[in-house]
C-alpha cells in the first residue's frame, strides 16, 4: 500500500451507489487521476492487498463491510505489512468528522461530491497531476 512510483495516480473509489461512483470517477479523471472502483469494503480490502493506490475515497454506509470496518482492516493490514499509511477520505452525507478520525480516516468530503471539494481534499493529501483544475469543462 505504498506508491510504487510518482507516475501512479490511481485512486480507489469505494462506493455502493452506481450514480455517485460514476460521478466521482469522472471528476477524478478531469483532475488527472485514474480510478479503480469497489462497491463494498470487503472488495476494497482485497484490491488493496493486490495493488498500490495513492488514496482511497471510502463511503461510510455499504453492504457486507462498511467504511469504518474497511478502514480498520486497511490500517491493520498496513501495520502487519509495515507499509506507509494511505490517505483514506470518507465520503459521507453526514458531518461525522470525529467518528471518521476515530476509525482511522484522514479526512472527509460530503455527498454529493462536487469537483471543487474533491480537488481541495486531493490537493491537501496528494501532489496534483500537472495543471489540473476543478474548473475544467
Amino acid at each position: 500500500m505504498t506508491v510504487q512510483n510518482d507516475s501512479d495516480k490511481t485512486v480507489l473509489v469505494v462506493e455502493d451507489d452506481d450514480t455517485l461512483r460514476l460521478l466521482i470517477v469522472k471528476q477524478l479523471k478531469k483532475l488527472g487521476f485514474e480510478a479503480d472502483v469497489s462497491t463494498d469494503g470487503a472488495d476494497a480490502l482485497n484490491k488493496l492487498k493486490n495493488k498500490d493506490y495513492v488514496l482511497v475515497l471510502m463511503d461510510i454506509q455499504m453492504p457486507k463491510m462498511d467504511g469504518f470496518e474497511a478502514t480498520a482492516a486497511i490500517r491493520e493490514l498496513e501495520r502487519s505489512r509495515d507499509v506507509s499509511r494511505i490517505p483514506i477520505i470518507a465520503v459521507t452525507a453526514n458531518p461525522e468528522r470525529d467518528r471518521c478520525v476515530e476509525h482511522g480516516m484522514d479526512d472527509f468530503v460530503f455527498k454529493p461530491v462536487m469537483i471543487n471539494q474533491l480537488h481541495d481534499v486531493l490537493t491537501k493529501w496528494l501532489p496534483m497531476p500537472s495543471s489540473k483544475s476543478p474548473r475544467c469543462n
